[in-house]
């Protein structure tokens, strides 16, 4: 090759330069958050529907008669969660800020409701409400994380020029961590945990002051501590977790299942609904193992998407929190990245044994309405942050009269 071939082919060239243009464009397009924001949520709600129809057929088929039951529960799930994110993404700011303290208070009442007569124990964790049939039961605690975000930047965002003062920061922490403790009364450690990592970056993006923070990771820290000596079975998990050999066939059963799934799938996977594990193999195949499945199913490139889609997700979701111009926004973006981000990563690192059972689910993949719905607003909040962009907002705007005047124009005869 030629010093001109070279140098038509390198990183200067016109064809890389067009290439890198084009990328910077995309991304300076003022619509580009709303546009991935959306997208990826899409093709994470798009996901999740499929490999609960998939992993959950087999006990589906065995307990109920039905392989499609918890799959139609999903489909119905999502088309409210749909509905309500769409509400939440088309609201204005206001709106938005009005639902904070009833989001707060009504957390509390539905968290409090779970220790009366409403309440249902599963699998050794309190924290169900139910007052009928089947279908009516939730899991308020799933809710209090969406309660915390916006509760937390309306409050953050009404005080965000005396945050320097310890004394401002009073109520955010009764408020916030207050919900932390009615859900660690329910036992449900890793939700708790998940809540608290949510507080604690909301607020180091808010810049609170490092004494606060020092005192925060220390009642973290404490809250862990009580965790696991209120319940010796979570220092079981955890001795179990440091030697994956012992007990093989009891608390290390679960893990090891999840990682013969995964190391199965090899590349490209099994083909969807091939999976062995979820033959009664692998409990929670189609909630808090889910990942596992895919791996087995999907393979490689499955898993590996699915870290890409919460990588986007958390990229595009801190862009907008940068770009927003309202600190309310600002908070709300940097909560919900937070939340997905968190609660992701421990569903993931426990599937891949970097971490001992926790029982997290998969946010907008794994079974379960509360959950679903829970994340779905979340999503819609975000949408709305990226709708409220002042590019994105500049460009909506004009664009609606367009529309308008094309509807009347069909319209008439």
């Amino acid at each position: 090759m030629s010093d001109g071939d070279l140098a038509a082919s390198g990183p200067s060239s016109p064809k890389n330069r067009s290439l890198a243009q084009r990328i910077r464009r995309a991304l300076d397009h003022p619509l580009f958050d709303y546009r991935v924001a959306l997208a990826t949520g899409a093709v994470l709600l798009s996901l999740g529907l499929m490999m609960v129809i998939s992993a959950s057929s087999v006990t589906a088929a065995a307990q109920l008669n039905d392989p499609y039951y918890f799959g139609k529960r999903q489909i119905a799930f999502a088309i409210i969660g749909v509905l309500g994110a769409w509400i939440l993404s088309r609201s204005t700011e206001k709106f938005t800020r009005l639902l904070a303290w009833p989001a707060l208070l009504g957390a509390v009442i539905l968290i409090a409701l779970t220790f009366t007569g409403f309440g249902v124990e599963i699998g050794g964790n309190r924290n169900w409400v139910q007052f009928g049939p089947d279908f009516t039961r939730f899991q308020p605690s799933e809710f209090a994380k969406l309660a915390i975000v916006i509760w937390g930047a309306h409050d953050l965002a009404n005080k965000r020029k005396v945050l320097v003062d310890v004394r401002q920061w009073f109520v955010f922490l009764i408020g916030s961590l207050g919900l932390v403790g009615l859900v660690f009364l329910q036992k449900d450690a890793g939700t708790a945990m998940v809540m608290v990592a949510v507080v604690i970056i909301v607020a180091i993006s808010a810049g609170a002051p490092w004494r606060l923070l020092g005192g925060m990771f220390l009642s973290a820290g404490l809250v862990v501590l009580a965790m696991l000596r209120l319940a010796p079975y979570r220092m079981d998990r955890i001795f179990a977790y440091l030697d994956p050999s012992s007990d093989p066939y009891g608390i290390n059963l679960q893990p090891r299942r999840g990682m013969l799934a995964l190391a199965t799938g090899g590349w490209f996977g099994q083909g969807l609904g091939s999976s062995r594990q979820k033959w009664g193999l692998l409990a929670e195949a189609h909630n808090d193992y889910i990942f596992a499945i895919i791996g087995e199913e999907l393979g490689l490139l499955g898993t590996l998407t699915v870290i890409l889609l919460f990588t986007i997700f958390a990229f595009v979701g801190l862009r907008i929190a940068m770009v927003s111009t309202s600190h309310f926004s600002r908070y709300v973006a940097v909560g919900v990245v937070a939340w997905f981000t968190v609660q992701a990563f421990t569903n993931i690192a426990v599937a891949i044994r970097l971490l001992p059972v926790l029982g997290v689910p998969l946010p907008m993949i794994s079974y379960g309405g509360s959950s679903l719905m829970a994340n779905l607003f979340a999503v819609g909040l975000l949408v709305g942050c990226a709708r409220r962009e002042p590019g994105a907002s500049r460009v909506l705007k004009r664009r609606a009269p367009r529309s308008r005047r094309a509807t009347v124009a069909k319209a008439e005869p």
